[in-house]
C-alpha cells in the first residue's frame, strides 16, 4: 500500500462504469506494468451492504498494483464503514466519486458530481476516508457543474477540501457537468475542454497534486499535457477500446522502460490462465461473455478483427472454457497479427493544448483570505 514502491501516476486508467472491472483489469496489467489502475466506482452502501460477499466487489490479484479503489457516496457513517471492509485488500489509493454525472449517481443517488455544491462535505468526507485507512486519498471531479461553472468556484471547491482534509491530490475532468437534459455519454463530449482551468490550478495550487482528463486520447497527447506541467495524465474511453495501442506504449513511451517485445498471443496465452481460474467463481459469474468483454477491442482496426467478433458471438452460446473459446475464435486472426509487437503509437493532435496557458484565467483571488464555511 505504500505508493513509493511503484511507478509514478504519471498515467492512470479511468474509473469507468461496467468497464474497468477485474477482467478488464488483468488484460491492461498483462499489457503495461507501470500504468495506475482504479476499479469501477462501488457505492459506500454497496460495500457496506455486501459485507459478506466482498471479494466478489472488491478482490484483485496482486498483479493489479497500482491499483486505487474509487467509491461513491453521500453518507459519512456508510463511507467509514465502507474504507474499513475495504483496508484488508490492501488498495494503494482511495478516490471519491466527485465527478459522475448519470442520473442514478447524481440525480436520484444525490452523489457523484452533485458533491461539487457541497465542498463542505467533501471536506468531510475526505477526512473520514482518510481516518479510516493508511492509504493515500484523492477527489476526482469536474471542473464545475451547470451554471457553477466559472473558474474561481473550482477553486473554492479545491481550497475548502484541501483545508478541510488531507486530501493532496485531485485529478481533474476538463469539462463542466450538465445534470439535465443529457447523457453521460454526452456529458463526456458536449461541455466543452477547459484545459486552461486545469493548469491554472497548478499555478494556484502549487503545494497540491493534479491530473488530467478529459480528451485525451493517445499516449502523444498524455506526454504533452506532461509536458506543460500536469503531474500526471487519466485517460478514459481510449485505454478501454483500443487497449494495445494506447497501453501498449505507455512503459516505454511515459515510463521510459525497455520495450518488453510483448505479443497478443502471448497476452492472450496468460489471459487464458486467468479467465480459466474464475469462471463460475460466483455461481453461475462470470460467465464466458463476462471474461472475454474486455478482449472485443484488442484487434481494434487490425485484419481479422470483424471475422473474429462474429465467431466470438457464436462461441459464447456454447464454449464452457476460455481454452475453447479462443481455439474455435482466434483462427480469425492472422498469425502476423497475433505474433507481432506493439505497432507505432497512433499521433495526437498536435493543437490540444494550443494557447491553454495564454487562456487561463487570473489567479485566484480569495485563496489567501478567509474561508467562512457554513456549519
Amino acid at each position: 500500500m505504500v505508493a513509493g514502491r511503484y511507478s509514478p501516476p504519471w498515467f492512470s486508467v479511468a474509473p469507468m462504469m461496467e468497464c474497468t472491472d477485474n477482467h478488464y483489469r488483468t488484460l491492461a496489467r498483462l499489457i503495461s506494468k507501470h500504468a495506475w489502475l482504479y476499479t469501477e466506482m462501488l457505492a459506500a452502501e454497496t460495500i457496506v451492504y455486501q459485507k459478506d460477499n466482498l471479494d466478489r466487489f472488491l478482490a484483485f490479484s496482486p498483479d493489479q498494483h497500482p491499483i486505487v479503489l474509487q467509491i461513491g457516496g453521500n453518507n459519512l457513517d456508510n463511507i467509514a464503514k465502507a474504507i474499513e471492509l475495504a483496508n484488508p485488500y490492501g488498495y494503494d489509493e482511495i478516490n471519491l466519486n466527485c465527478g459522475c454525472p448519470s442520473p442514478k449517481v447524481a440525480g436520484h443517488g444525490c452523489f457523484g458530481v452533485r458533491l461539487m455544491l457541497d465542498p463542505k462535505f467533501v471536506g468531510e468526507a475526505m477526512s473520514v476516508i482518510a481516518s479510516k485507512t493508511d492509504a493515500p486519498v484523492s477527489v476526482k471531479c469536474r471542473i464545475g457543474v451547470d451554471d457553477h461553472d466559472s473558474y474561481n468556484e473550482l477553486c473554492d471547491f479545491i481550497y475548502k477540501v484541501s483545508s478541510l482534509s488531507p486530501t493532496k491530490h485531485f485529478v481533474i475532468h476538463s469539462r463542466k457537468a450538465l445534470l439535465n437534459g443529457i447523457s453521460p455519454a454526452e456529458n463526456r463530449t458536449i461541455p466543452p475542454l477547459k484545459y486552461e482551468y486545469f493548469y491554472a490550478l497548478m499555478r494556484d495550487f502549487p503545494d497540491l497534486r493534479f491530473t488530467i482528463n478529459g480528451g485525451i486520447n493517445t499516449v502523444d497527447e498524455a506526454n504533452a499535457a506532461l509536458r506543460l506541467g500536469a503531474h500526471g495524465v487519466m485517460m478514459g474511453r481510449a485505454a478501454y477500446q483500443n487497449p494495445w495501442r494506447t497501453l501498449g506504449h505507455v512503459d516505454t513511451a511515459i515510463y521510459g522502460a525497455p520495450s518488453s517485445g510483448i505479443t497478443r498471443r502471448q497476452v492472450l496465452e496468460q489471459y487464458q490462465v486467468y479467465g480459466d481460474s474464475v469462471l463460475g467463481r460466483y455461481g453461475n459469474k462470470p460467465n464466458i461473455r463476462d471474461v472475454v468483454k474486455p478482449l472485443l477491442h484488442l484487434f481494434y482496426t487490425d485484419p481479422g478483427n470483424g471475422p473474429w467478433k462474429r465467431k466470438a458471438d457464436a462461441a459464447f452460446q456454447h464454449c464452457k472454457t476460455i481454452k475453447s473459446f479462443f481455439e474455435e475464435t482466434l483462427v480469425a486472426i492472422p498469425d502476423y497479427v497475433l505474433d507481432a509487437p506493439v505497432a507505432e503509437p497512433p499521433s495526437g493532435r498536435e493543437d490540444l493544448f494550443a494557447n491553454t496557458l495564454s487562456l487561463m484565467p487570473p489567479p485566484y483571488e480569495d485563496r489567501e483570505q478567509k474561508v467562512v464555511l457554513e456549519a
